[in-house]
Order: structure tokens, then sequence, then C-alpha cells
């Protein structure tokens, strides 16, 4: 009788321990987790509660914004992604595509929205209706490279990024300024000693590893997942932007230290050739954008760039490189439409292809198109009397953004190592004196043109 006593008391003991953990468990889901903002109650058909959280954060967050009549659009690539797919489907529907949450609640562990500065300055009070939502937040800032200049280093410092976790969501808010050259830009995610890295997994914001311009999007109201919002009115041209927005700010510091040892040459035949070689520059840029030719800055004016942030007024010409698959007929004849006369052909498509247009006086532009090998990229040069043929070797770049009198450019992002290409170790000191043919580093001979190829790829107007 004892021990049948003892397994009563034994299996007793044992119910009543899983009934109390059974308790604890169904405390912690239904209580703890939603006190502390970690679920949310499923309200997206048939989505998982960690779906449901990123729509509900979201959808707070539209409310905040809202609430203080600041307008951001998304920019998150995912989320677009997504929606393009969808555009024209989401374009003709008020009320979006579907009642089931299809973009908002796709896995991720942030959202990306765009704020444009000028549209909204009171960032107190928004912080204080976030914290009575439940929201944690993150503002990073740093010093504004517009006020930098030759004559003046700006400290003054600006927001570029705030970060709105709650729950195991974030609200990642870009903050785009707008630049003299007519685009908009942001800068880079970099955190103080102080701030908490793990805040948010930094390493995957898509904004944030570098500065990044972007052109003025015409934006547009949908409705997604039930949630109104601004977006790209085009996704896919402005994802194509995401994938080739890096920018490279010019070295003012460098600048004005080379000026130091340089003086600058402000005569008044220096301070007209600037003046016309920026005209020709954005007539140059407008005539290629209009074409959808991407092309960079080159040679002398690649290195007046990098160099001293202006117009070498020594060169007296301008340089533009385009890759040769980028090439298109019609680029003369818009040159010549545009009021710029063609001056040289030199090459052919398939070999050390150069075009120079005659600019205002004696200002002309130099487009040097450049052909991609497997270790490295070449462009080429002929001498006209001679039929001699020359290649300049650069190693492998990527192109970069930058701005450059007042215009938004590409530039080799690897600037650095195409500089000491073209013009050796010593690019930091001014050269006056320059052969196109024996001058630069990466000079080689490439032979002769074939005689009877010359008509066509010796051509001088």
């Amino acid at each position: 009788m004892q021990k049948i006593n003892r397994n009563v008391v034994l299996a007793l003991l044992s119910l009543t321990s899983l009934v109390f953990l059974l308790f604890q468990l169904c405390y912690y889901k239904f209580y703890l987790s939603q006190k502390n903002g970690a679920a949310f109650s499923k309200g997206r058909g048939s989505q998982s509660g960690q779906d449901s959280t990123r729509w509900h954060v979201v959808r707070k967050f539209l409310g905040l914004i809202s609430s203080h009549n600041i307008p951001v659009y998304l920019i998150d690539p995912l989320i677009l992604g997504l929606v393009d797919k969808d555009i024209e489907q989401i374009r003709s529907s008020p009320d979006g595509p579907s009642p089931e949450c299809k973009y908002f609640c796709a896995p991720r562990d942030f959202t990306t929205f765009a704020l444009l500065d000028k549209t909204w300055k009171h960032e107190v009070g928004l912080f204080r209706t976030a914290e009575k939502m439940g929201f944690q937040w993150l503002k990073i800032i740093n010093k504004d490279p517009r006020l930098d200049g030759m004559d003046d280093l700006s400290g003054m410092e600006i927001p570029l990024h705030y970060i709105f976790k709650l729950a195991s969501h974030a609200i990642h808010l870009v903050v785009f300024y707008e630049r003299s050259g007519n685009f908009l830009w942001h800068g880079p995610l970099r955190l103080r000693q102080h701030m908490d890295r793990k805040f948010v997994p930094f390493r995957k914001l898509h904004f944030g590893r570098y500065p990044g311009a972007y052109e003025k999007p015409e934006l547009l109201l949908v409705s997604i997942d039930d949630l109104k919002v601004q977006i790209p009115k085009n996704p896919s041209s402005f994802l194509e932007e995401v994938s080739h927005s890096r920018f490279l700010e010019c070295r003012y510091r460098e600048a004005r230290a080379f000026f130091q040892l340089y003086p600058d040459d402000a005569s008044l035949d220096a301070v007209e050739f600037r003046k016309k070689a920026k005209s020709l520059l954005h007539l140059a840029a407008l005539t290629l954008n209009n074409l959808g030719v991407k092309f960079w800055l080159s040679s002398g004016t690649c290195l007046g760039w990098y160099r001293q942030c202006n117009v070498i007024p020594h060169s007296k010409d301008v340089d533009l490189g385009i890759f040769i698959r980028d090439y298109k007929a019609d680029i003369i004849p818009a040159f010549q439409k545009a009021g710029l006369p063609l001056k040289h052909k030199f090459g052919k498509v398939e070999d050390s292809l150069e075009l120079s247009f005659q600019g205002e006086d004696d200002v002309k532009l130099d487009i040097f198109f450049f052909y991609e090998e497997d270790d490295h990229i070449w462009n080429g040069g002929t001498q006209a009397k001679s039929g001699k043929k020359f290649k300049y070797l650069f190693p492998k770049f990527t192109l970069c953004w930058t701005e450059f009198v007042e215009l938004k450019v590409h530039v080799p992002c690897e600037t650095l190592q195409y500089v000491e290409a073209n013009y050796g170790p010593e690019w930091k000191v001014p050269v006056k004196t320059w052969d196109w043919k024996s001058s630069p580093s990466n000079v080689q001979d490439n032979g002769v043109w074939p005689v009877d190829e010359w008509d066509e790829v010796i051509q001088i107007y």
C-alpha cells in the first residue's frame, strides 16, 4: 500500500510540473513577448507572426511620419524589385493587387525609405512620438561636404541616416540632399565610437557603405499591402541607379595643399579657359546623356578633378572616355547638331577610335574610346602624318559618380591607379610641356596603320 501511494505522489508531481511549464510558455508567448514588442497579432491573412511583424512595423512607421507631415518614399531594393514585377497591376488598382501581404511581409531585417532634407526640419517632436509608439531610434550625422571648398572646409554636421527599430524589424530612413549639379546625394553611414554596433545588422544596409548619387525621381502614390506609400514611378530605373550609385567626393583638402605648393593660375586667360571648358563639358554631358552613352572624365580633365578639384588651365582641352561597347553611330551627328564640328576622327570602331570636336575658340573636346582585355583596359592614339599607332594601358576600373564644375559626372572609382597609369608616380607635380606620344607612363607603340586604310582611319577636317 505504501508503494502504491509513492507512485501516485510521483505521478501527481510530474503532472503538476507539466501544467506549470505549459502555463509559463503560454504566459511568455501571449504576454511578455507582446509587452516587449517582439510579436504582433496576425493581421495579414496566412502570413506567419514574423512576416506580420514586418508589416505592422512599416504600418506604424508610416503612421508616425504621417502624423508629422514628413513626405518619405520607398527605396528598399528588395521590395521595389517585387513591386516592379507587378507594377502595371499596382498602378491600375487603387487598393493594390491582392489582399495577401506579398511585399512588406517579405523576409528581411529592415525596410528602407528616403527623405528629402529640405522638406522637413523638426526632428525632436518626431523622436518623442516615436518613443511613445515603442520605437528605439538612432541618428547618424557627419560633415556637410556641400560646404567644403577651396577657401573654407566647413565643420557643420548634418543628419545622414535615421534608424527606427521596433520588435525584430527596423526602418532605415536615408536623408537625401540636393547638390549643385542638380542631383540628389546621400552620405555614408559611419558609426561613432559610442554607438551600439549591434543595434541593427548595419552591414546589410543597402544605403550606407558608400555615398550615393541619384537623379531626382518622379514619385507615384500607390497602395501596397493595404498601405499607402510613395515609390519611384519607374522602379526598374531606380534599381539600376542603386547598383551604380557610388559617389566620390572631390578631395578639397589635398587640393588646398597642392595650391600651397603650386599657386593657382588666376590670370585672365586661365579664368576664360576654365569658363569655356566648363561650358563645353556641360554641353558634352547633355549630348551624351541624351544619347544614353555613359562617359567619364579622362586624361588631363580627370587629373584636374583628382589633383586640384578644377580644370587645369594650361591643358587647352576637355578629355572624356567612353567604353567602345557604348559607342553609337549617332555620336558624331549629335555633337555637330549641338554646334561642335568634328575636328578629326582617328582609328575605327574595331581599333583605336578617337574623336575630337571643336569647341569655342581654341578649346576642343577629345573623346577616347576604351577597349577591355582580360587583364587591362586600353585606348589608342594615331599620329596623322606617319600613321603610327600608340596604345595606352590602364588597370581595370569601375565607374563612380562625382560632382565637377557643378555637374554630375563619372570618374574611375580607382582614380589613383588610373591617374598613376597615365601620369606616373609624380602626377602631383604640374607639367606644362606634354608630348602625347612619349610623356604618358603607360604609352607603347602599336604598329602602323596600313596605307590603304589611311582614308578611313585618319580623317582631319
